[in-house]
């Protein structure tokens, strides 16, 4: 992959989804469903075209896009697959900006595919970096929104059956993301979202980098370790720096689709080493907390992963199943995600949990030789 960026090809797009399921710690939409929707905007002949942080002058207009809704909602109401395109295109109709890239809200699921899909429909590139480094439920929880100040402009939601809806104006971040969610609700709890134009000197500045490339590097991994028989789970721990926290086997699930939110939990009984504990996962469409025995281990922003034991497949919240048996895998957050200002927004206090303070992961990645 060059310096200078590259060319999507078919055989990226499994590795990718692999990867943006992996980062995206349980949400951001089902990958496999991006990854076949995405596979066919490029049999159709659409060029998607990655570009680094450093490409474009400071003065061009880029562009934020991304599903907004339940996760569990993917499967029951497949999208039509130019909500996103649709959504951008009535942001630069409003404003009078014309985009000359997008960029993934966040990386994780399909949402690290949505704007591949709607910028290949528009003719644009995509800047290789996200606004999450992995997957958070709101939308005010981006470095975009984080280190963006009161931002001002319009927001967009698309759905499947043709109807965009724009929010003008909203006071903050966090009355525009209840405003959408209301809109999402509304359209069956899933729809493209598109944020108001981002100048690049803006986005070199907050965007977390080379995300799409690491969703790739993280699913060739994957893809060769099954096929060189290798312990897969061994295998990404180790190129990503994570560490193994947890394997056990799912024994109680709850998930209920809330406020245009799937939350619950997952329960699970230790396995191997792990045997005679009890593991428990706090779900808000991303897995949010896990505690074994009582103990809190890891909290947001860290990333809590789940993957099947014995594939190494990253399980999103709406595939977990009574009966799994899966390895948790904690891997840090990215430095942006765990500035005091980032913690008020995305730390454990921020979901629900003020009695949890955020004690960051070290990362086990070795440095390059």
């Amino acid at each position: 992959m060059s310096a200078k960026g590259y060319t999507l090809t078919e055989s990226d797009l499994v590795p990718l989804s692999i990867g943006a399921a992996f980062l995206g710690t349980g949400g951001g939409g089902n990958p496999y469903l991006g990854m076949l929707r995405t596979r066919e905007v490029l049999r159709r002949g659409a060029t998607a075209r990655i570009i680094p942080l450093d490409e474009l002058p400071d003065e061009a207009w880029v562009g934020a896009v991304g599903g907004i809704g339940a996760p569990v909602i993917g499967f029951e109401k497949i999208a039509e697959g130019g909500e996103c395109y649709r959504a951008m295109r009535a942001i630069e109709e409003i404003t009078g900006n014309r985009m000359s890239a997008l960029i993934p809200v966040e990386i994780g699921g399909s949402n690290a595919m949505a704007p591949i899909i709607a910028a290949a429909m528009a003719g644009l590139p995509v800047i290789d970096g996200d606004g999450m480094g992995r997957a958070f439920p709101e939308g005010q929880m981006t470095t975009f929104s984080i280190y963006g100040g009161k931002r001002e402009g319009p927001s967009a939601l698309a759905d499947d059956k043709g109807n965009v809806v724009i929010v003008k104006h909203a006071i903050d971040d966090v009355w525009r993301e209840r405003l959408s969610r209301n809109v999402t609700v509304s359209m069956g709890a899933g729809a493209g979202a598109a944020g108001a134009p981002m100048s690049m000197d803006f986005v070199r500045r907050v965007a977390i980098p080379g995300t799409i490339t690491q969703a790739i590097e993280i699913g060739r991994t994957v893809v060769d370790a099954r096929a060189t028989r290798h312990n897969v789970v061994e295998r990404v721990v180790e190129a990503t720096g994570g560490t193994l926290f947890y394997a056990g086997k799912v024994t109680d699930l709850k998930r209920e689709l809330t406020g245009g939110f799937s939350r619950g939990h997952a329960v699970l009984s230790g396995i191997d080493r792990w045997a005679g504990s009890e593991g428990r996962i706090a779900i808000q469409n991303e897995n949010l907390v896990l505690w074994v025995d009582g103990k809190p281990l890891i909290t947001v922003p860290d990333l809590i992963i789940n993957v099947e034991l014995d594939t190494g497949e990253p399980l999103t919240t709406e595939v977990l199943r009574y009966g799994q048996r899966i390895a948790v895998i904690g891997l840090p957050a990215h430095d942006l995600l765990k500035t005091p200002e980032a913690l008020k927004v995305v730390g454990p206090k921020a979901f629900g949990y003020p009695e949890l303070d955020f004690s960051p992961l070290a990362s086990t990645k070795k440095a390059a030789a």
